[in-house]
């Protein structure tokens, strides 16, 4: 039986408790009954012993909560938020955020730790919660300290292998891991752990291996593989979408690399390689602009490098010539054309778009056939053409500039085309209905 006067000091504790709880903690998660009896009881003795309430009362109270006899005025406190998370609990409840776990932390830090320094459920709580923010240099350091005060705490092994395997230092990581295993092979955590940084290392060599033999396509699937692994090991991952980047680029396949060199660079800004490749991968699709402004940035913070300096150049002259006027594309002939493909090619939309075929849209026509009559003048010749292949100006044949006017003036040249039964070039026999006599002066 409890005293009157031991009542009294229960009641006044509730009191202190409910607005201390209600004080410091408004915003955070709720926990399962037993999880908060639990981390309660572990946590209760120092909490009180710093209240100088009486060691009757810490034991009365300790006992309640031990038999889960709860008067209905420490249930209010349970009513309200309760003043520590589980890091387990809260990784099941999809509405966490970043700021849920801050604020645990801030709660742990001024008030759990500070009225129970010595706790150690309270202490891993911590470590937990670092852990969810992302800070794993701390999670290294307060683990270690844990380690120290017991060398064989599976819990803090287990935590700080994972704060080792998220900075991408597998070796230490995974010695975390085995010693955990000796000492409890069936740790579920543990062992989940480190086959599972296993497997991710196996894929990853698998999938380097496939690049460096050339298959490629087995590369590919390597790297998403490994990727699926663990989406939130960016300390990894930022090599991997590099990798899969730089194998999708050698396949050509230029949108799929934009985004995988994107991933890395939104992981990384800075990895330098990455915005290389995503250049050379915006050739491949044609973004003339967007290659020559990664491979300019990219050359720009490293200037020595002439294998990023040659890429860029490559850019450059890109960007120039899809800027002038595309023989190939007028006659409809692919870049490797043979001359009797690119003659056929002439002679077919020479005849369709003649003008004297054309009475209806005449100056559309005159037009289009000035064009033709351009790219053939240019493509038909071995010369003209392997200076044009290689990017040189049209002015610098004598042409005129590309883009407007007439493709045969300049150079103080005059060219005359005479359209009476023939075309230039040859190889047309006989005229076109209507008589012929069109002709051009230039």
């Amino acid at each position: 039986m409890v005293s009157h006067g031991e009542d009294s000091d229960i009641q006044f504790l509730y009191s202190i408790l409910f607005l201390f709880v209600t004080s410091y903690f408004s915003n955070l998660l709720f926990l399962p009954q037993m999880r908060k009896l639990e981390m309660l009881r572990s946590c209760l003795k120092g909490l009180l012993k710093v209240l100088n309430l009486s060691v009757t009362v810490t034991h009365l109270m300790t006992s309640m909560l031990q038999s889960r006899q709860i008067p209905s005025s420490l249930k209010l406190i349970f009513a309200v938020p309760p003043f520590f998370v589980s890091y387990a609990d809260m990784m099941n409840l999809k509405r966490a955020t970043k700021r849920d776990y801050e604020k645990s932390l801030e709660y742990v830090d001024k008030v759990v730790l500070v009225f129970s320094p010595a706790c150690s459920e309270a202490k891993l709580l911590r470590v937990k919660l670092l852990l969810a923010v992302k800070d794993y240099s701390s999670v290294i350091s307060e683990a270690g300290y844990i380690l120290k005060e017991d060398e064989n705490n599976l819990e803090a092994l287990l935590l700080r292998g994972r704060a080792y395997y998220y900075l991408a230092d597998h070796d230490v990581a995974t010695k975390h891991y085995q010693k955990g295993l000796r000492l409890d092979p069936e740790h579920s955590q543990l062992k989940k752990a480190y086959f599972g940084l296993k497997n991710l290392l196996k894929k990853t060599k698998n999938a380097d291996d496939n690049a460096s033999k050339g298959k490629l396509r087995v590369s590919v699937e390597d790297y998403r593989a490994a990727l699926a692994l663990d989406p939130d090991h960016l300390a990894h991952n930022v090599h991997l979408y590099l990798g899969l980047c730089k194998v999708l680029v050698k396949l050509g396949r230029g949108k799929d690399a934009i985004t995988s060199c994107n991933e890395a660079l939104n992981i990384n800004e800075e990895l330098l390689e990455a915005l290389v490749q995503r250049g050379e991968a915006k050739l491949i699709v044609e973004d003339w602009e967007g290659a020559v402004e990664d491979l300019k940035s990219a050359a720009e913070k490293s200037p020595q490098d002439m294998s990023i300096r040659e890429a860029f150049m490559k850019a450059e002259k890109a960007l120039k010539m899809s800027k002038r006027r595309d023989w190939y594309k007028i006659l409809g002939v692919s870049k490797t054309a043979s001359v009797s493909e690119i003659k056929r090619a002439y002679k077919k939309l020479a005849l369709q778009w003649h003008p004297d075929k054309n009475v209806d849209n005449r100056e559309e026509a005159e037009a289009k056939f000035r064009d033709i009559a351009a790219a053939y003048e240019v493509l038909g010749d071995d010369d003209k053409r392997s200076r044009y292949d290689r990017g040189e100006d049209i002015e610098d044949m004598g042409m005129g500039g590309g883009g407007g006017g007439n493709p045969f003036s300049g150079g103080g040249q005059q060219f005359s085309f005479h359209f009476d039964g023939g075309f230039p070039g040859g190889g047309f026999d006989g005229g076109f209905p209507g008589g012929g006599g069109f002709q051009f002066h230039f």
